[in-house]
């Protein structure tokens, strides 16, 4: 595999969190970077940085603050562990510098574990995300299930065994690299793999037939309506009470049903908006009312920053012009 590393290390994408061997940068990346896109998380890696430099400033934020940095970026439960993680560093002395206590952090799992524990402190740990788990299934020709916990653990001591002696965080980067750019799903550019060679599903033909995901979750569509209630130059907005179990604690338009006594009015158009297998089409219409509960408020839009907004509100209040 040394091939690999060579290749990554002429040059790959600049991405910020490869800058720095500060394990919470790190760290906060991973977390950032789980089930979305790189490019997607460099503003919102950038911002949140900005505001909570080290491990400390995070571990004494406020929870809504922390949740108004993250808005727009998706799995909020993320940001809560975060924090939580950091709390629990900083109570034990500071952010832990192996495998087992890095696992034990709230929001972390095998993957991030191991990429941290490489990247920051060199220590022997394979990474295997969806795109190694490809990279190995064309490399080995393997036509195992990897939504299969058994064929993810073979594969991960695969990983493992390439790694040998090269340095695990640069190997394990390289890997990663390569399943993002290279390897791809669909159309993968074969005739730049630097481990091309070695490759079986290439040499047998099958490199498009792989890898095998066998469980699949059928689309949901779901339609709904969001409420733009306006008084003057403020908005009317809702907030999650804190045991829900999505959103709990962002501000949201409400639905209909979510405000008694709401009078419809204008219709201001339609959104799509997709929460892992959920499509959802939204409908935004204006509204009026007279009475509000206590989990409502007036906002204006220069306040809208200060507060953890869910995607859907901002999407709908830019549809009427409002943002």
């Amino acid at each position: 595999m040394k091939p690999l590393v060579d290749w990554y290390r002429r040059g790959h994408r600049d991405l910020p969190w490869r800058r720095t061997q500060d394990p919470y940068r790190i760290w906060v990346s991973e977390i950032m970077l789980q089930q979305t896109r790189a490019q997607a998380v460099i503003p919102y890696y950038q911002r949140f940085l900005d505001r909570f430099p080290t491990i400390e400033a995070l571990a004494s934020a406020a929870e809504q603050d922390v949740l108004a940095l993250w808005a727009g970026l998706g799995y909020y439960s993320r940001a809560r562990n975060l924090r939580r993680a950091a709390q629990q560093a900083v109570a034990s002395g500071g952010f832990p510098g192996d495998y087992a206590a890095i696992r034990e952090l709230p929001g972390v799992g095998d993957y991030t574990a191991a990429a941290v524990a490489s990247i920051a402190f060199g220590l022997r740990h394979a990474v295997v995300d969806g795109n190694v788990l490809r990279v190995v299934a064309r490399m080995e020709n393997d036509s195992g299930d990897i939504a299969a916990p058994r064929t993810r653990d073979r594969f991960r001591t695969i990983v493992q065994d390439w790694m040998g002696r090269l340095q695990p965080g640069v190997f394990n980067q390289a890997l990663m690299e390569l399943g993002a750019t290279v390897c791809l799903p669909a159309n993968p550019q074969c005739g730049d793999c630097p481990i091309a060679r070695g490759c079986r599903a290439l040499a047998a033909g099958t490199v498009a037939q792989l890898p095998v995901k066998l469980r699949k979750i059928e689309p949901v569509a779901i339609a709904a309506v969001l409420l733009l209630v306006r008084r003057g130059d403020r908005v009317l907005l809702r907030q999650k009470e804190a045991g829900a179990r999505r959103m709990a604690g962002f501000w949201e338009l409400p639905a209909p049903e979510e405000l008694s006594g709401a009078r419809a009015g204008k219709c201001w158009g339609e959104f799509r908006h997709t929460i892992t297998h959920h499509h959802y089409t939204f409908t935004v219409r204006s509204a009026s009312v007279r009475t509000i509960g206590a989990d409502f408020r007036w906002f204006s839009a220069g306040e809208l920053a200060g507060i953890p907004l869910s995607t859907t509100a901002r999407k709908a209040l830019k549809l009427a012009g409002f943002l």
